[in-house]
């Protein structure tokens, strides 16, 4: 990593006191605090008027453990700028989310999520909400808005915060909150803390690195699609340009004095978790006693579950790791997928003997599990894990996944377990969309999940919750037990017994040289649906390897006892390979029938595949 700048390092240095203020007295917390100059409070209010910015996230972090002072009045005057950078806000939409760089130090990339930005952000949300939800009069509208572990993220909390007060909505920071909570307080109806919001906000960027940060948006009919974030990207852009215009901002802001309020929701979202559990369990206070579980939480927003969700259910949580929010993510990166995460929960499981590990990612949308045994429940097992409990509960449902889940689940699923396997585009909205299509149309499904570890429940508002998910396994668990079937974690493991896992499965990425002339100036779209194209011509006239009859996405070839995926990126200049095979040379034989498919177009790297091929032939020589 290029060397920490020195805004980075302010940061890092805010991050480490807010760790130490929570380990520490309340006078510690005060002499922390005490560098940064305090909003002052006037009788539980504070105008912003003239505040400066560094005011405002000072007030922020000092009210991090939402200790409840009082509204604070939005008169929404912001500080006069004195200069803007050109931001392409287009640039920031990342599907359905939106994402950008908001710290510097990284080399080569710039900061474009600034303060200014995000409140460009919070007023073009709050102007597409005022357009499509019909306010009836008796209220403000009300937006809640929480974020991850990133050291970045109160700075843009209060940011947004001042774009959407200044439009006149109200708004209720949640501070450290996790993605699915965020969506579930749009569904909450309990005035006393302000729910149900009329929209949310969720400012994540889930696993990437530490530099990075992003927004994740809701209404209680889900969360956001394309359409939507490239509308309110438009508006903000148009806010952007009148942010030195004090006058005129003034007067394109909502009349009035909007408020923010601070309310501690995962507390009640954890409850509404619990509560679940216990159901499952015929209501029992503490179904499951006895059961040694840990929680790796990777740094990120995930922390809670052990504390407030295991330990009043009668869980052991002794050994869990990583619990405390960390924006650096020191330990290992807070992500399903990644080799090293699973191992350390792996080893924790091992180490502590435990019945089950559970890991999250940063903003607790994403989960995998391992056994007492160190197997691991992540990507296709985790689908297999997820189906078998579905389907106990509905014979026959469709269980739609991304395009990458291999040929062994489909026949778990559909010959073992009875249901159906609907493969789609890869993208979680794109999943949990064309679940909600089929049901709409009369094909039953009830489980939408990607191999990143995204899944949703029709049962859950087909929101993509990492710890429901977890505590459909946990209800399993304690079922499992009352019924006399035995404990630990030998029940979840027997439901995948069956599961064909492949010996060979990699992803191999082939980008595209935008600047190469073969592209003659064009797209690099158009030239990825090109190659694809070629590849399936030449698939055809080869009695060795058979197209897929139904694909949604690139082209799927089976072949040599496997399979290979060659798609073209939702976002980037490149197309991914997915290679199964049951063995290497298979495996080999599927990658070199790409390699020659491709050959005559020169601006793909093939690097990453040509390796593949080559150690596997040095390999055999030595």
């Amino acid at each position: 990593m290029a060397a920490i700048s020195g805004k980075v390092f302010q940061n890092i240095n805010l991050s480490q006191c807010y760790h130490q203020s929570r380990q520490f007295s309340n006078q510690y917390r005060r002499d922390c605090f005490s560098r940064f100059n305090l909003l002052p409070f006037d009788g539980g209010k504070v105008a912003w008027t003239g505040t400066s910015s560094m005011q405002l996230r000072t007030f922020s972090t000092h009210q991090i453990n939402f200790i409840n002072r009082g509204p604070v009045h939005c008169n929404a005057a912001p500080s006069t700028i004195s200069s803007l950078d050109n931001i392409d806000f287009q640039k920031l939409q990342n599907g359905s989310d939106i994402r950008g760089v908001a710290v510097a130090g990284v080399e080569g990339e710039p900061v474009n999520l600034t303060e200014p930005v995000a409140e460009a952000i919070g007023a073009g949300f709050a102007a597409w909400l005022l357009e499509k939800k019909k306010a009836d009069g008796s209220r403000r509208f009300r937006v809640s808005i929480g974020h991850d572990s990133r050291i970045s993220a109160e700075k843009l909390q209060d940011a947004i915060s001042q774009g959407i007060a200044g439009a006149g909505l109200d708004v209720i920071q949640y501070g450290l909150a996790s993605t699915p909570a965020m969506f579930n307080s749009t569904l909450t109806e309990d005035e006393a803390i302000f729910c149900p919001a009329d929209g949310s906000i969720m400012i994540t960027a889930s696993h990437l690195p530490f530099n990075r940060n992003g927004f994740k948006f809701f209404t209680n009919a889900g969360g956001l699609g394309k359409a939507d974030i490239k509308d309110i990207l438009g508006r903000a852009a148009e806010f952007y340009k009148n942010l030195n215009n004090r006058d005129d901002l003034i007067n394109s802001r909502g009349k009035g004095s909007a408020t923010i309020e601070k309310v501690d929701y995962m507390s009640v979202y954890a409850s509404d978790l619990v509560k679940a559990v216990r159901k499952a369990a015929g209501n029992k206070e503490k179904p499951l006693e006895g059961f040694h579980i840990v929680v790796d939480a990777g740094n990120g927003a995930g922390g809670f579950f052990a504390a407030k969700v295991l330990e009043p259910l009668g869980a052991i949580t002794s050994g869990s790791q990583f619990l405390e929010p960390d924006g650096l993510f020191p330990n290992h990166i807070p992500n399903p997928e990644d080799k090293t995460a699973m191992k350390a929960i792996t080893e924790a499981v091992l180490q502590n003997k435990a019945d089950l590990g559970i890991i999250f990612d940063t903003d607790v949308d994403r989960s995998a599990a391992v056994d007492s045994n160190g197997r691991e429940f992540n990507r296709n097992r985790l689908i297999a894990l997820m189906s078998a409990i579905v389907l106990e509960e509905h014979a026959g449902t469709t269980i739609v996944t991304d395009s990458v889940t291999s040929d062994g689940l489909t026949l778990f699923i559909e010959k073992k377990l009875g249901g159906k396997h609907h493969r789609f585009k890869r993208g979680y909205k794109n999943v949990i969309d064309e679940a909600i299509r089929l049901n709409s149309v009369g094909e039953e499904s009830h489980l939408a999940i990607e191999t990143s570890g995204h899944g949703a429940l029709k049962e859950n508002h087909w929101l993509d919750d990492g710890a429901y998910l977890m505590v459909k396994i946990l209800n399993k668990l304690a079922s499992a037990r009352a019924s006399g079937l035995g404990g630990g974690s030998q029940v979840l493991t027997d439901l995948v017994d069956g599961l064909q896992e492949p010996a060979v499965a990699v992803e191999l990425r082939l980008k595209i040289n935008q600047n190469h002339p073969d592209l003659q100036g064009g797209p690099f779209r158009d030239y990825g649906e090109a190659v694809l194209k070629h590849v399936e011509n030449l698939v055809a006239s080869d009695p060795k390897l058979l197209k897929a009859p139904v694909n949604y996405e690139g082209v799927r070839v089976s072949g040599f006892g496997g399979w290979f995926l060659l798609r073209l990126s939702l976002h980037d200049p490149v197309l991914p390979l997915n290679i199964e095979a049951p063995s290497h040379d298979d495996a080999i034989k599927l990658g070199l029938a790409v390699l020659a498919a491709v050959k005559e177009f020169p601006a793909l790297d093939t690097s990453a595949l040509d390796k593949f091929v080559q150690d596997h032939f040095e390999g055999s020589e030595s």
